[in-house]
């Protein structure tokens, strides 16, 4: 395969990217910022704690599950029809997605249209991020893809505000949809990549999931790719959406707003995001950047369950740092992307964020079915618990997962070649 155009770290295409993922988790995390306003709104007394926790734990179960699917449905297509295939399908069906959102009027509707939203966000970063890897030369894609993560995780903090200014959380679905169209026009003028144009006039096997499996070394990679990147879903889906009630729970009554705490918390994300791609340049090693922000989200869990943690300025404090020190995303998703060949890519790199997406409802029933309602644990036992399982996982799949800093990504997974 021939040596490629080489385009900077502000091309169009990262811009575009990074955009896309503005929307992208702008639309994702829309619903812990509002969970509790549109339960409300739906006829649930917000007094009554165990039926907000099952409505809210239930709808989020529902959007995970669907970024569970669309991260296979999509990640194949990237490989067979290409990059912008993916862009362009995936946020038509999540702009719609967010529009009906804004009509639902009983939790179940709700969980319904979070899954079909959830199938179209899938798609958005894993193909964005392989686009920037094959676009970007190999010193430069991991600035690159943490740059689109970074600028793009603040789609967090405008959710936030959005609903701070409106106080309408239909509108802010509908107003998501809105800006997914306006992405739409703005990536006609976006360029497919030139390694998978080359790889198009090849007949070697695209997109082909089973390639995962079928072979002992592609599949060690996959699981361990996946599984590095558990704590960034416990911290965001367990411990800041739950916040004010973990507060309750460490020094009585509180006045954490969860929505707040999770637009502090993305805030810190998208720096952590930036900030890592640049610590990465400097170590020349993705894995002592990912070590070095696992041992930010240890103390930060430390502190989360200390006696520290005892009013509502020290909450958002610690809820800020835990997203700084998760905020290992862009390099956790650019490692998967460099891990496979460029006819495997883009399957990878949307499968692998999006599976981490869909272990939240596994973190859910070990933190909430197991342990609290079959076990009787309490809110924080439950909480370390399941943070030390998640953690000790992460750290031996971390040990085992291969160096990619210096690799080439011009090259074709596998021997299989279609008929």
């Amino acid at each position: 395969m021939t040596n490629q155009k080489e385009h900077s770290i502000f091309s169009l295409a990262v811009v575009v990217a990074a955009l896309g993922y503005f929307v992208d988790i702008y639309d994702l995390l829309l619903f812990t910022i509002v969970r509790e306003p549109s339960i409300v709104g739906l006829g649930i007394a917000k007094t009554d704690t165990a039926a907000m926790i099952a409505a809210s734990t239930k709808i989020i179960n529902w959007q995970m599950v669907g970024l569970l699917i669309g991260g296979i449905l999509w990640g194949t297509l990237g490989d067979k029809k290409g990059r912008l295939s993916v862009l362009f399908g995936s946020i038509v069906l999540y702009s719609i997605a967010n529009f009906v959102t804004g009509f639902v009027q009983t939790v179940d509707q709700y969980a319904y249209a979070r899954f079909v939203a959830g199938l179209g966000l899938a798609g958005e970063l894993g193909a964005g991020i392989t686009l920037v890897s094959e676009l970007l030369p190999k010193n430069k894609r991991g600035v690159g893809t943490s740059l689109v993560a970074g600028i793009g995780l603040f789609g967090a903090v405008f959710a936030y505000f959005t609903f701070q200014y409106t106080q309408d959380w239909r509108l802010c679905y509908k107003i998501g949809g809105g800006l997914g169209i306006g992405l739409l026009l703005l990536r006609v003028s976006v360029a497919e990549s030139g390694m998978f144009k080359e790889l198009k006039q090849t007949k070697v096997s695209r997109g082909n999931v089973l390639m995962f499996f079928n072979d002992a070394t592609r599949f060690r990679k996959y699981m361990l790719a996946i599984l590095i990147g558990l704590p960034t879903w416990y911290v965001i889906g367990v411990l800041v959406n739950l916040s004010n009630r973990f507060a309750n729970e460490f020094y009585g009554a509180s006045k954490i707003d969860s929505g707040r705490a999770i637009m502090f918390a993305y805030a810190a994300i998208a720096t952590g995001d930036i900030l890592i791609g640049l610590i990465s340049q400097y170590f020349k090693s993705r894995k002592k950047a990912l070590y070095l922000f696992y041992g930010f989200t240890i103390i930060g869990l430390v502190l989360f369950f200390s006696p520290i943690n005892n009013s509502d300025v020290a909450m958002y404090a610690i809820c800020a740092w835990l997203g700084f020190s998760t905020g290992f995303w862009a390099i956790f998703v650019t490692m998967g992307a460099e891990q496979f060949g460029t006819n495997l890519r883009a399957t990878a790199a949307t499968t692998i964020p999006n599976m981490v997406r869909g272990a939240l409802p596994l973190i859910n029933l070990m933190f909430l079915n197991l342990f609290q309602k079959n076990w009787g644990w309490g809110l924080t036992k439950s909480g370390i618990t399941t943070g030390v399982i998640v953690m000790a996982i992460t750290l031996v799949a971390a040990y085992f997962t291969q160096e990619t800093f210096h690799k080439d990504l011009n090259y074709i997974e596998g021997e299989e070649m279609l008929p």
